[in-house]
């Protein structure tokens, strides 16, 4: 049975306590399978009808505004700091609402996806807070969003266990586990799984942030609230305030429609695109009343900097990806105006993640990951951070070390202001690092970004590549980076023009490198590396093309 919504409020104590009740019809298109009716009860999808009904509409017209904004810079007009929030910037007396329950200390979080046994390592942890992702860490398959979905509820009720085909039993043992903090996909994805009818008529394919957030938010705000914490989210690829000013419209009238008091949701917002780096006071001020901080999301900034300026000549374009490090002065100038910002206004500041992961098997490797990523998080510290990002349990200890050192027995240090910070928009595009490109690094572009897609059709969306932990965002680095070459007319340190011939060489290459097994999703992967790296149009995100062609189910 396909299940369906109108649209309807489930029952008078959920309704909004003002204004009309539009309805959007939502129908689910995707397989039923064991359990998903748990999730996708009509409840579930009335609420979604009701959050596609009333901002559905205004989610078109903010990436309308992305690609005028992407078209402006293309064409020279660069990012400045606006001067109609002027007076927002300006003003120093206003603050946002800050930590909630559970929120208070946040000095290690750990990130992964949410499949059962990811949800039980990360809750078992030790990480002050789990990033509990259904974006860049997930890939999107049908399977993954709804059973994420599934793993969430079951361990935010304490009842989630998990069997490997193995026959190893995976159970939550921690006395105190983590806050969760979950992520929905950006406002740019949709979920093709889920439809529902606008106002002219037409079916449309759902948001697939308002599809996470949604039955997230629906099933769990009460049972969170219950367990001392409350519903909180990570946002990613905001690039204006004006999509903030959508989320917290978004969770204004999810707060009234479920009846819990205004503020009970708390949002970190990431930092994660060029033009949402000019708008940071005025993210903050849109969220003020859900607002628990900001994240530096390094991996999709470097790739939003490239994205932007990808046809503006020679003086735009980075070296190799390892090249790119947080001490080059774009990505300097973009934290410390982040935690500035941040602890004027009295919202947390977290670090972004270091890639380095461990080896257990390799102590050599090991010993450079913990090395390169204690260097990471004491700068992070030392900066004003008030806490940080890692992605394996390992890295907990080292992560936690650093801020313990910083931090002593204080949860946080908002308190600390950075007056002599003074960052000039010049500073926020300025990408000169004076290094080459290297052969070894469009090699390693092209493996890693095949390697990854392959993973990433096959439904793993956070993949260990080369001792590096690689996800949507680092691949998408890597594909941009060679799509900027080519039409940058480059060359590496050896003298070896960077063209579309070579780069199909390498893909010859790579595919013969990997280990190839049955029902590998290698030609898939280099044939979406080939659209998105090679063409000559520049897509917006590797995963819509990918998506769209691969992912998709049938019921």
């Amino acid at each position: 049975m396909t299940p369906t919504a109108t649209g309807t409020a489930p029952d008078e104590t959920t309704r909004p306590t003002t204004g009309p009740i539009p309805t959007a019809a939502i129908v689910v298109t995707g397989p039923i399978r064991e359990r998903y009716e748990e999730i996708l009860t009509p409840d579930a999808l009335a609420f979604l009808g009701e959050l596609h009904a009333r901002f559905a509409g205004r989610r078109h017209d903010r990436l309308a505004d992305r690609l005028r904004r992407r078209f402006e810079i293309g064409n020279g007009h660069d990012p400045q700091f606006r001067p109609d929030t002027a007076h927002i910037r300006d003003d120093a007396d206003w603050r946002v609402a800050g930590a909630g329950p559970g929120l208070e200390d946040r000095r290690v979080e750990i990130t992964g996806p949410t499949d059962p046994k990811m949800t039980i390592n990360a809750l078992n942890s030790g990480a002050k807070v789990w990033l509990a992702d259904q974006e860049d860490a997930t890939s999107p398959t049908w399977r993954n969003v709804i059973e994420g979905q599934l793993s969430l509820y079951d361990a935010i009720r304490g009842q989630l266990r998990y069997t490997s085909p193995e026959g190893k039993v995976y159970e939550v043992t921690a006395a105190q586990t983590p806050t969760i903090v979950m992520r929905p996909r950006g406002w740019h994805l949709t979920e093709n799984h889920v439809t529902f009818t606008d106002r002219a008529g037409r079916a449309l394919a759902a948001s697939g942030s308002l599809v996470d957030y949604g039955l997230y938010f629906f099933h769990n705000a009460k049972r969170l609230i219950e367990n001392g914490v409350g519903p909180y989210f990570y946002l990613p690829k905001i690039e204006s305030s004006e999509e903030a000013k959508l989320w917290d419209d978004v969770f204004t009238f999810s707060e009234d429609y479920i009846g819990i008091p205004h503020g009970t949701i708390r949002a970190t917002v990431l930092i994660e695109t060029l033009p949402a780096a000019f708008e940071m006071d005025e993210i903050l001020f849109e969220l003020r009343d859900h607002i628990a901080g900001l994240n530096a999301g390094r991996w999709d900034y470097i790739f939003s900097m490239i994205k932007n300026y990808r046809g503006r000549g020679a003086r735009f374009v980075l070296p190799d990806r390892s090249q790119v490090t947080m001490t080059v002065p774009f990505m300097r100038a973009y934290t410390e105006l982040l935690v500035k910002t941040c602890h004027k206004r009295g919202a947390f500041a977290i670090g972004g993640m270091s890639a380095f992961i461990p080896n257990r098997r390799d102590p050599e490797v090991t010993a450079q990951a913990f090395e390169k990523v204690s260097a990471d998080k004491k700068r992070e510290a030392g900066d004003g951070f008030d806490g940080t990002w890692v992605a394996h349990p390992d890295l907990i200890p080292v992560a936690r070390a650093e801020f313990d050192a910083v931090l002593g027995d204080r949860p946080n240090q908002v308190d600390r202001q950075r007056p002599e910070v003074q960052v000039k928009a010049s500073q926020l595009i300025d990408v000169h690092i004076g290094l080459p490109i290297s052969t070894a690094g469009v090699h390693a572009n092209v493996s890693v970004a095949i390697r990854y897609i392959e993973a990433w059709l096959r439904g793993l969306g956070a993949v260990a590549i080369d001792n590096l932990m690689e996800d949507a965002a680092t691949a998408e680095i890597s594909r941009s980076q060679v799509w900027q070459w080519i039409h940058q007319d480059r060359s590496t340190d050896d003298g070896t023009k960077i063209t579309r011939e070579y780069i199909e060489g390498l893909i010859t290459r790579v595919l013969e490198e990997v280990t190839r097994t049955e029902g590998d999703r290698f030609d898939d992967a280099a044939a979406i590396f080939e659209e998105v790296a090679l063409g000559e149009d520049f897509p917006s995100f590797l995963t819509i093309p990918a998506y769209n062609r691969f992912l998709v189910e049938s019921a």
